[in-house]
């Protein structure tokens, strides 16, 4: 039959209300023949009755009243010819026994829906079938295709909620262990396709389930942005107590064998903060406060190190132990004096002295790190640059 169909020119050869009548089946066979081949054991599948040219009409939540013509299906596999129930079957006979009042899921089984409608009216279960909700797919980051697991490796995130370890013993971290928070994560998700008819982005659980309503779910599809996911995670990050960050900091430092105490932790997580997308990241962008720089990087010294800025740098450095009061005020002014009596500027030697401390180029403001070093630790570091680096 599938091969006259095709030489019909029947693209999708389908078994339905049309082909079936050609076939031999418990339809077209005498009642004494389908016995005796049941009776004997010859294989035999059950298929659904798909009705010949017939709408079939359900409610979706999201897209209102949905109607599909018989003439499109085709008479389904219900049990196979080992005894098993296909998923289709499985599905509405387990949705009905446990009492299930929604389904949700993708758009893509929106085909199959026709079938399960037509499976609880035969079945006699019309009064319980469930309400559909069917969500939109979830695109690639660039908005082109279903968001797949190649993606993740393509963009660079996981592809799995926590860890996973595959047969051929390669590990593969997950959401979790990359830093991501579950409530960054659940909120960042909830976000794809369902929005809270405000401006209100950052959701706690608690929050989200108080304002979500399936009815305002949209049709349109979502793209899977991480960018987005890595913003809904800082946000979080922040909302954190201190307490929770030092921990984070104190763990990380650990695994370099280096002891910090809470309170210098909070003082460090609470300055370095805003640079924070992951919990790994404090100790990450803070480490310098408890490690002296291994190294300054020779290109930005070549353009900033000169006579004028290294006069600045000993007169700054010379004058530190003398300033009886630590703060940024006073170190700011101290500073600024150098820089005026060596006929320098602030923009040129401010970035020197950041790379000169913390042996990078970016961070949190210069005179606040300067402030939580200390005076030992800004005059050490400064000396010893003085020494190995020569005009």
């Amino acid at each position: 039959m599938r091969e006259r169909l095709k030489a019909a020119k029947i693209v999708s050869p389908q078994y339905n209300a049309v082909s079936r009548a050609g076939m031999k089946n418990g339809l077209t066979m005498p009642v004494e023949q389908v016995q005796e081949w049941i009776r004997t054991g010859k294989p035999y599948v059950v298929r659904l009755k798909m009705p010949h040219k017939t709408e079939i009409r359900f409610h979706d939540v999201i897209r209102g009243w949905v109607k599909v013509n018989t003439s499109v299906l085709d008479d389904k596999v219900l049990m196979k010819s080992d005894g098993l129930p296909t998923y289709h079957f499985a599905n509405v006979v387990d949705d009905y026994l446990m009492k299930i009042t929604h389904v949700i899921r993708g758009e893509e089984w929106l085909p199959s829906t026709p079938m399960h409608v037509l499976l609880y009216r035969y079945l006699g279960w019309t009064d319980y079938m469930p309400q559909f909700i069917h969500l939109p797919l979830l695109l690639a980051p660039n908005g082109k295709g279903k968001l797949s697991k190649r993606h993740a490796h393509e963009y660079g995130f996981p592809a799995f909620p926590i860890a996973w370890h595959a047969p051929d013993l390669t590990v593969s971290n997950g959401f979790r262990e990359q830093g991501y928070l579950p409530e960054a994560l659940l909120n960042f998700l909830a976000l794809l396709g369902w929005n809270p008819g405000t401006n209100q982005e950052i959701f706690t659980k608690e929050e989200l389930i108080a304002a979500f309503s399936l009815e305002r779910l949209g049709k349109s599809a979502a793209v899977f942005d991480i960018a987005k996911a890595n913003w809904f995670n800082q946000q979080h990050i922040k909302k954190l107590t201190k307490t929770v960050w030092a921990s984070y900091f104190i763990a990380e430092a650990a695994k370099d064998h280096i002891q910090c105490s809470e309170k210098e932790a909070m003082a460090i997580c609470t300055l370095v903060k805003d640079s924070i997308t992951f919990p790994q990241d404090f100790w990450a962008e803070g480490s310098y406060f408890l490690c002296d720089p291994i190294g300054y990087n020779s290109d930005f010294l070549q353009k900033k190190w000169n006579p004028h800025s290294k006069s600045v740098m000993l007169c700054f450095t010379n004058s530190l132990l003398a300033l009886t009061e630590w703060n940024q005020h006073n170190l700011k002014q101290l500073l600024q004096e150098a820089v005026y009596t060596h006929h320098s500027t602030m923009g040129s030697i401010m970035p020197l002295l950041r790379i000169v401390l913390t042996g990078r180029t970016t961070g949190p403001d210069l005179m606040e790190i300067i402030v939580l070093l200390g005076k030992d630790t800004t005059h050490k570091r400064l000396t010893t640059f003085l020494e190995k680096v020569k005009t």
